[in-house]
């Protein structure tokens, strides 16, 4: 049922709001008049403003009083607060302004000390109702993730490769956030690969062709192919050389034998080892590889003429004609073969050739397949 309200009584409404800065809902409590109505004559009296010059005194004195008070209040408080919050100014511990707000809320009025301890509402009321605590949790399980992988890979991972296991692991985050958790949550730093010296450039000694021409890529397996050596080291400082082959279509370790001597047999070797296992080779074969002597000696060119495999060559003193191979070497080292002293010859073999077929074809995700293994790229093709 709608009331008659006096003049007297809607001015005095208007002064609890305008004058001592009473909200509409603690008015209502009191009062028992709508939030609606209280509003509406706020309004007019500002509509009378506009044309009478008592009403526009009014106002402003109205004004002026609520500045007062609120300055008087402000004043009021700071001094018992100055008092009461030292150490929580001083240590400038958020949870413990939190902690200070909960015990003096009613002495100095939620707000007042949000604003005077500069806070967000939004943070103390978030912290107080525990909404972020699916987040802390979520990121307390993200990091043990974090250490499982980087312990169980020897620490050789970056943020980047790891945000790729962390996905196949179904934790779908940003380089950037894991960047993050790994240096400043974690402390954790990949291996820093060695810069490689620069290269002297020499004269030929036995070219063919360099149909690669620096095209490191291949519409269909078994159509370019990537070799060279590498040397490795027992404990006791002895060498020891690998040659391996890899597939340009993916990146796939084709074949890989470490031995003693870096010979020509070697080579044949290697390549045999890798006819053997892709028995369906078709159309032309070509085999890329630098002007090393075991390349261009005439057992191995005789050698590649009987099993119809085609060589191309890189430019003496050019190490960029040799770029997959030279980064898969980087990651074999610096992944796998600097990580471990090698007592004998065998385990130093056994765990290059786990590295290779196992670990870089099947589990170690390639950026130039999309951050999908060597092994899932082949069979997608």
């Amino acid at each position: 049922m709608s009331q008659n309200y006096t003049p007297e009584f809607k001015k005095k409404i208007v002064r609890l709001h305008e004058e001592e800065g009473r909200t509409f809902k603690s008015i209502t409590a009191e009062y028992g008049v709508s939030k609606a109505a209280i509003s509406a004559w706020c309004k007019q009296f500002r509509e009378e403003c506009q044309t009478s010059p008592e009403s526009i005194a009014d106002y402003d004195n109205m004004k002026e009083l609520l500045k007062l008070k609120r300055e008087i209040e402000e004043l009021r408080k700071e001094n018992p607060f100055l008092k009461k919050s030292g150490g929580v100014l001083r240590k400038g511990n958020r949870l413990e302004a939190y902690r200070f707000i909960d015990e003096h809320h009613e002495e100095f009025g939620v707000r007042w000390l949000l604003r005077r301890l500069e806070i967000c509402p939004n943070a103390y009321y978030n912290c107080r109702k525990r909404r972020k605590a699916d987040y802390y949790t979520q990121k307390s399980e993200v990091l043990s993730q974090i250490e499982d992988i980087c312990h169980s890979h020897n620490g050789v991972d970056g943020y980047r490769s790891m945000t790729v296991y962390l996905a196949h692991r179904g934790y779908d985050y940003s380089p950037t956030t894991i960047h993050k958790y790994m240096n400043a949550e974690l402390g954790l730093r990949s291996i820093v690969r060695p810069k490689k010296p620069d290269y002297a450039h020499t004269k030929p000694h036995k070219a063919f062709e360099n149909k690669i021409k620096q095209d490191f890529t291949a519409d269909t397996v078994n159509q370019k192919w990537r070799t060279d050596f590498t040397y490795l080291f027992l404990d006791n400082h002895e060498v020891r050389y690998n040659c391996t082959i890899i597939d340009l279509h993916d990146r796939s370790v084709v074949a890989s034998i470490t031995d003693r001597h870096i010979t020509s047999v070697l080579a044949i070797r290697t390549l045999q080892k890798a006819l053997d296992s892709q028995p369906a080779i078709k159309g032309e074969l070509i085999l890329h590889s630098d002007q090393g002597s075991q390349y261009t000696s005439k057992v191995f060119v005789e050698f590649c003429e009987s099993v119809h495999v085609t060589q191309s060559m890189s430019k003496a003193g050019h190490p960029y004609d040799n770029a997959p191979m030279e980064r898969y070497f980087n990651t074999l080292k610096n992944e796998c073969a600097n990580l471990y002293e090698f007592q004998t010859e065998e385990a130093l073999y056994q765990t290059v050739e786990e590295f290779a077929y196992a670990t870089y074809n099947h589990v170690r995700p390639h950026s130039f397949n999309g951050y999908r293994t060597p092994y899932q790229a082949r069979i997608a093709s």
